[in-house]
């Protein structure tokens, strides 16, 4: 690898280590069928996986607040990423439940560096669409309580009229 692509890919992985979540996980023994099955997981969710040398992730960390997170990179090692902060860590969990060879070491997001517990408390997290979803259902249920109780004296009044207007009638 030449010098102008190691400073490409140390680019590329800064970019990607400064949006979102990053789950840093040993491959080792991993069949290409595995690693595809694993990367359409990942897609699914909005995530990817790519392989990273080592020492250009070390680069692309250094200085950054995240930069104790170097120490997961040793030996076979890719990263699932995703935009979406809970995206990559529930793809990635649910895959090594399944693939013993795939082990998640930790990961990242923004300053903050996790253990593989860490990783794992991430992907119980609900989503960010499951949060607008719930803030949404809030907002409408406030909604219609401020209308039933703005309209309920004008139907009580109403009520009240038809009542009197029945027996002016009889």
């Amino acid at each position: 690898m030449d010098r102008m692509t190691k400073e490409a890919s140390v680019e590329e992985l800064k970019g990607i280590f400064s949006s979102g979540s990053v789950v840093v996980a040993h491959y080792k023994g991993m069949t290409v069928a595995e690693m595809t099955d694993l990367r359409a997981k990942l897609r699914e969710t909005g995530g990817t996986f790519k392989v990273v040398r080592n020492r250009l992730a070390k680069i692309a960390l250094s200085g950054k607040a995240s930069e104790g997170a170097s120490e997961y990179f040793s030996g076979p090692v890719g990263i699932a990423f995703s935009e979406d902060f809970t995206a990559a860590p529930k793809a990635a969990i649910a895959y090594a439940k399944d693939n013993d060879k795939f082990e998640i070491l930790g990961g990242f997001m923004e300053e903050e560096v996790l253990d593989a517990k860490g990783v794992e408390a991430l992907s119980k997290m609900p989503s960010r669409e499951e949060l607008i979803a719930t803030a949404v259902a809030r907002l409408l249920g406030q909604a219609g309580e401020v209308v039933s109780r703005i309209t309920a004296p004008g139907n009580t009044l109403a009520g009240q009229i038809q009542v009197i207007g029945e027996k002016a009638e009889a």
